[in-house]
């Protein structure tokens, strides 16, 4: 048997052997039960060492794609599976948007990356990358960004708690799980309708019951139904947008109160306020005694960092801490110190001032093309705050139609529908613009409006 294989790439040569033989066994190409050529004779003609060839064929070997008989040589191995035909049944892959059809993308999550402190945060890397600090952290956080966390929220959003009260996760959902697992599929969590989908996910993943509470133009509405816990995005509605008012915010927690239930508040985009006075957090109003309080550096830093804090009030820390004694820590031990420094010099807040201007000038740029290059049946709200819109599609225009056009011109926006339980009564799209320069966002809106109108 003569095998036709050519070498490219850097790859080591024994990996291209068995790469090419592994194909050839997939497409039938080599039948069961064919005899290899020897590993000497395959090395003469390949002019490659014994050696190289012995470890493709051990591979393959380990691999289950040849078998061997002792002084005879190697043989291809039967399959009882056609793997390859069962993939190759589809005469045409189906239509998939990929990220060089996509010229704009309007997606909430992202954020200005030519904007971050990279020489600043590679210096405290590197200051903190040695061999002290490559162990594990302490499930619940370095006990320095604890600190700085603890006082960054007192002073920025009127919080005040210890730094023992400050747990630090990965992201949201992780911290969510976590506090799933603590209160017990018995419980009952009432969530914004329209709300964060991920949440409701990760809720009923975990067992919980969820019940949809609406929200009104004052943000979520007192539960007429008992739940537990309340899980709520104040500061900038998701995705809404709107801001909840003082009267709504006082009134949730007297609610919490008579009920004895928990509201976990969310604190979502609130370093992004563009209209309004400023309205106490929740967890400020009732300093901590009926409120969770969340916060996340994925917007204000970036999205990749996956840092992110929970706040829990005295009375459910000990227990808390008690049920999660086996955890391990899901974040940097490098990535936590070099925030901590972040926090503590103050560059954390010139960073914040310095974006809050630039996504103000973003927004401003977005509501300027809109109004210039839309009809007034296209209507925008959730303007006051955070890094997206939405817009009220005419009645002429469905959210599927309008996000189909769009991407047949090469922009991405984003369903309102998706965070709906009970379905959206009118057509909706999301549009982020934390993540595009200025002049895409006009040119984006202009080439929009072309198709949507």
């Amino acid at each position: 048997m003569e095998l036709a294989i050519s070498f490219t790439g850097d790859s080591p040569k024994y990996i291209q052997i068995y790469e090419e033989i592994k194909q050839s066994i997939l497409s039938k190409r080599l039948l069961a039960h064919e005899q290899l050529p020897s590993k000497r004779a395959l090395s003469q003609t390949l002019d490659v060492s014994v050696h190289t060839i012995k470890e493709a064929y051990e591979q393959l070997l380990a691999e289950g794609y040849i078998y061997s008989k002792e002084r005879s040589g190697y043989y291809i191995a039967p399959f009882e599976l056609d793997w390859l035909q069962q993939v190759q049944q589809h005469d045409s892959p189906p239509s998939i948007i990929t990220p060089n059809d996509i010229q704009y993308d309007f997606n909430n999550g992202h954020v200005d990356n030519k904007a971050f402190p990279y020489a600043v945060w590679h210096k405290l890397i590197k200051k903190h990358f040695n061999m002290n600090n490559l162990s594990t952290s302490p499930w619940e956080g370095e006990a320095i960004l604890r600190t700085e966390i603890a006082r960054y929220v007192e002073r920025s959003r009127g919080v005040v708690c210890d730094a023992s009260q400050v747990f630090v996760y990965s992201g949201t959902q992780s911290q969510l799980q976590a506090l799933c697992h603590f209160f017990g599929s018995t419980t009952r969590v009432g969530l914004e309708e329209p709300g964060f989908k991920r949440v409701r996910a990760i809720l009923q993943q975990c067992g919980l019951s969820t019940v949809a509470i609406p929200v009104d133009k004052s943000g979520i509405t007192l539960p007429q139904k008992t739940i537990h816990m309340l899980y709520t995005t104040p500061a900038h509605q998701f995705p809404l947008g709107m801001i909840m008012t003082m009267e709504r915010r006082a009134a949730l927690l007297q609610w919490a109160q008579s009920n004895e239930a928990l509201i976990i508040e969310d604190d979502y985009d609130a370093e992004f306020r563009y209209k309004g006075l400023p309205i106490p957090s929740l967890a400020k109003m009732d300093q901590l005694h009926h409120v969770l309080y969340f916060g996340t550096f994925s917007k204000t830093l970036l999205p990749s960092l996956r840092i992110s804090y929970m706040i829990l009030p005295k009375s459910l820390v000990q227990a808390f801490i008690n049920f999660h004694h086996e955890q391990k820590s899901v974040v940097s031990k490098v990535d936590q110190l070099v925030l901590a420094d972040f926090l503590a010099q103050g560059l954390f807040d010139k960073h914040l001032a310095k974006m809050r201007t630039i996504y103000r000038k973003k927004q401003q740029t977005l509501l300027t093309a809109i109004s210039t290059h839309f009809s007034n049946e296209f209507q925008v709200i959730g303007e006051k705050s955070g890094l997206h819109i939405v817009m009220k599609l005419p009645q002429h225009l469905s959210e599927e139609r309008a996000i189909e056009l769009a991407q047949e011109v090469g922009i991405l926006v984003y369903p309102c529908s998706s965070s709906y339980q009970n379905g959206m009564k009118e057509a909706m799209v999301l549009m982020g613009y934390g993540g595009l320069t200025f002049q895409q966002i006009n040119d984006g809106i202009a080439l929009l409006a072309s198709v949507w109108q």
